[in-house]
């Protein structure tokens, strides 16, 4: 059970002044981009990706952390079981089950893609997706913003040990090629340069 400690008074307070301040038509929109059949099939898109590039040990281990978040999630959940915002009778809110979610299986993808496109985009777009995931869910009063902050904290080591794979699937399979530019064409192997006309 949950015990009394320093930061559940501020939490309370912070989250009974942000409960209900946007329609709930648009938080439940923005909460249910944590759901299992919307973020996973994201990560097991980039997954496959990075697969055909070759990235087999940064496939599996983006695979195996989404894979993780429910092992890591439910015993806290039933350790602390803390009631929830809108449902005190209720238990098992912290940590946030879909923020982990959205920060793993986002995340993941993400770093799964970056070395492929060397632009900011899927990183950002991480960041985007569970910060609209971890807004919705407390703005909703679906969980309380330490529950959200919890499996965010909670999601760092997995997306540690994600980049840690992918580097290593990266060093293994060689550099990943850029497309090379269009002009003037390459000179054939084996043929020696011309010399220069004096």
């Amino acid at each position: 059970m949950l015990a009394p400690g320093p930061l559940l008074g501020p939490d309370e307070r912070i989250s009974a002044a942000l409960v209900r301040t946007v329609p709930d038509a648009v938080t439940e929109r923005l909460s249910d981009l944590g759901n299992v059949p919307v973020a996973v099939p994201a990560l097991v898109l980039a997954a496959a990706y990075a697969l055909r590039r070759g990235n087999r040990s940064g496939a599996l281990a983006a695979v195996l952390a989404v894979a993780l978040v429910p092992a890591l999630v439910v015993p806290l959940k039933a350790w602390t079981a803390r009631p929830g915002p809108l449902e005190p009778w209720a238990a098992g809110y912290f940590p946030s089950g879909h923020t982990a979610t959205a920060a793993v299986a986002y995340g993941a993808a993400a770093l799964l893609l970056r070395p492929y496109t060397r632009r900011p985009w899927p990183v950002l777009a991480a960041l985007v997706l569970t910060a609209a995931t971890a807004a919705g869910l407390v703005l909703r009063g679906f969980h309380w913003p330490l529950d959200v902050l919890a499996s965010l904290l909670l999601s760092v080591p997995l997306l540690y040990a994600v980049e840690r794979a992918v580097v290593r699937g990266l060093s293994r399979g060689g550099p990943t090629a850029r497309p090379r530019r269009r002009g003037r064409p390459l000179p054939r192997a084996g043929r020696a340069p011309a010399p220069p006309d004096r």
